[in-house]
């Protein structure tokens, strides 16, 4: 995994100052100390800077690798804090956290420090390179001579641990007083939900041009995008043209329809719906959206519904040139909707005829009830969410089948939902599987190519002891839609149950390529992969990814902490774990896994027992 995937030990010392959220005073040897009334509350710019895998460049040479830090901090980083007005407030190993006065200049500063150390960074070897992750902040803060501290610092701290290696994050406060008076780039990422922070922060990327080709940071928008050439494609959400939520609802329902359409083609690769649709409701040139899903080709538009009519804009972008391949506007009733889907993935197949020479268009949909649509579309949207809205999606699911109970979607779905609150939310676990088994069997059994209930059958079959049967259905819906992340993060746990555990790995990385931007379940299954296949370093930096989420995260967390050696580390990701689960026992949490050979499941306990956990 790349060193981005985890909040640095110098950041998370950082964060363990008073009650966990404030940090403990450590000044530089020259400061002078002061007599203070004590901190005061003041609005502050924080920037947190940090070194991406630090922990592996010390392990590899400590000496060389303190030594060359020391002269990056006295060379390039205080001298361009003290030219833009800032103080370094604290040190701590491999990162500082500095605040100043002005946004613009904060921003300056970091620009300036990541174009020095790249600079610094020309002659040396890539896996000795010294590379700072930067995360900048404007909040309320409370200050004095020697510290800074509160959540303003906080925000700063967890933003740069979500930042690529040479990268630097703003929140929306910076961006707000920043955006175009710098002669900088700002792409909007979005709301991010950082760790601790109960609150979602709306994340801007900065971009600045660099003459340093091996830089992370990439130019302007005017750069050629490098984008692959294989066959590759995601399904933008709709626009509509009012904040109507039937219309929203609506027009999610056609763009997720069409992915899952597309995911069927053979030889296309189709990004997830969580990916694609981060770019909900944010301007940005497409050739950087294709760039960061990593696709060629780009599907837009919007969607009009009114009394019994509907309208799709609809167009096909190559990327890589930005071309359009195809566009139109279509007019129909609203009762010829399910075949105005199947005739906007018959042009769009058509129109990659070029990159996909042997796709056949798919079999016709069999016509569904509109209003089952229309209950089954707002149901999908609310299945795998928190456990209020999965809960909510049931009735909604339920009505749909009472209208037509041949609609093989809405019975995988609810399937979806039933499963999910058995995953995550608990008891009463059998009765959660038993239905969702009981709904996933109907819709096999009425629409055998149904890939979302094949999937949720085959991993129920394989937890409830029928093992072997259960992956040859999950691999069947695999077949079905290669391009179903969440089959191929479900999968890599399977992978472990049976001792394959690199597979396990290769199935969670393809996940990840196929939803770059993933739930955190995702993050909580590669780490589990990782333990088993003994990649322990490679396991901690994926789940402390602050979007790392799930049941496992923690306890496995501890357990790879336990066996690098991290032991009060590791008992303190035990503790964390313990607080939510305290019943938890490994032997039992053991008897109750479907490992096929006894070793691997004891290589977890092991690890669960070295960090702390009740045996």
């Amino acid at each position: 995994m790349r060193d981005t995937l985890h909040v640095s030990a110098g950041a998370s010392s950082l964060l363990e100052g008073r009650t966990g959220a404030a940090y403990a005073p450590r000044m530089p040897d020259d400061e002078p100390t002061l007599v203070s009334a004590g901190p005061q509350r003041k609005l502050a710019v924080i920037l947190a800077a940090d070194v991406a895998g630090y922990s592996r460049l010390m392990e590899r040479d400590e000496d060389d690798t303190h030594e060359r830090l020391q002269g990056l901090l006295r060379d390039v980083v205080r001298p361009a804090v003290e030219t833009h007005r800032g103080r370094i407030f604290k040190t701590a190993g491999d990162g500082f956290l500095a605040e100043f006065a002005s946004a613009i200049e904060a921003v300056r500063c970091a620009v300036d420090l990541q174009r020095g150390t790249a600079e610094r960074n020309k002659d040396v070897a890539d896996d000795r390179r010294l590379v700072f992750r930067m995360g900048i902040n404007l909040g309320d803060v409370l200050a004095d001579h020697k510290d800074v501290f509160g959540d303003g610092v906080n925000v700063a701290a967890r933003l740069e641990a979500m930042a690529e290696p040479g990268s630097v994050l703003i929140t929306h406060s910076v961006h707000e007083h920043v955006d175009r008076k710098l002669p900088l780039q700002f792409v909007d990422q979005g709301e991010c939900a950082l760790k601790n922070i109960t609150r979602p922060i709306r994340v801007f990327r900065v971009i600045w041009e660099t003459a340093d080709s091996a830089s992370t940071v990439r130019g302007g928008p005017d750069d050629e995008p490098e984008l692959p050439q294989v066959a590759s494609i995601a399904v933008l959400p709709f626009a509509t043209l009012n904040s109507d939520a039937d219309q929203e609802y609506f027009a999610e329902g056609l763009a997720e329809d069409l992915i899952t359409d597309l995911s069927k083609v053979d030889g296309l690769l189709v990004i997830a719906r969580h990916s694609s649709f981060a770019y909900r409701d944010r301007s940005m040139d497409l050739r950087m959206i294709a760039r960061e899903l990593g696709v060629r080709y780009l599907i837009e538009g919007s969607v009009r519904r009114a009394a019994t009519r509907v309208r799709i804009n609809a167009q096909l972008i190559d990327a890589s040139n930005a071309s359009c391949l195809w566009a139109e506007r279509l007019d129909r009733d609203l009762a010829d909707i399910f075949a105005l889907q199947d005739e906007v993935v018959g042009k769009v197949i058509s129109a990659l005829a070029h990159a996909l020479p042997t796709a056949k268009p798919l079999p016709k949909r069999r016509v569904t009830d509109l209003e089952a649509y229309d209950l089954f579309v707002r149901g999908r949207a609310l299945a795998t969410q928190s456990l209020r809205e999965t809960r909510a999606a049931r009735p909604l699911l339920a009505r749909a089948i009472e209208i037509d109970p041949g609609f093989a979607g809405a019975h995988a779905w609810l399937a979806m939902s039933h499963h999910f609150d058995a995953l995550y939310y608990g008891e009463p676990i059998g009765e959660h599987r038993a239905a969702a088994r009981t709904a996933a069997a109907k819709a096999v059994e009425i629409d055998p190519e149904n890939a979302d209930a094949h999937i949720v059958l085959g991993y129920l079959r394989a937890y409830e002891g029928e093992f072997e049967a259960g992956v040859a259905e999950f691999e069947q819906g695999l077949r079905l839609n290669p391009n179903h992340s969440a089959g191929w993060a479900h999968l890599a746990d399977l992978r472990v149950f049976e001792g394959r555990a690199t597979e396990a790995v290769e199935c969670a990385e393809n996940s990840f390529r196929l939803n770059p931007y993933p739930p955190g379940d995702h993050y909580s299954f590669l780490g589990w992969a990782q333990y088993a296949a003994g990649r322990y370093r490679d396991a901690v930096e994926t789940l402390r990814h602050p979007q790392a989420g799930g049941p496992g995260s923690k306890r496995n967390l501890a357990a790879a902490l336990a066996q690098l050696g991290c032991i009060e580390e590791g008992r303190a990701a035990a503790r964390e774990f313990l607080s939510e689960f305290p019943n938890f026992s490994a032997r039992q949490w053991g008897k109750t896994q479907p490992f096929r050979n006894d070793a691997d499941r004891q290589h977890f306990i092991d690890g669960y027992i070295k960090a702390g956990l009740p045996e």
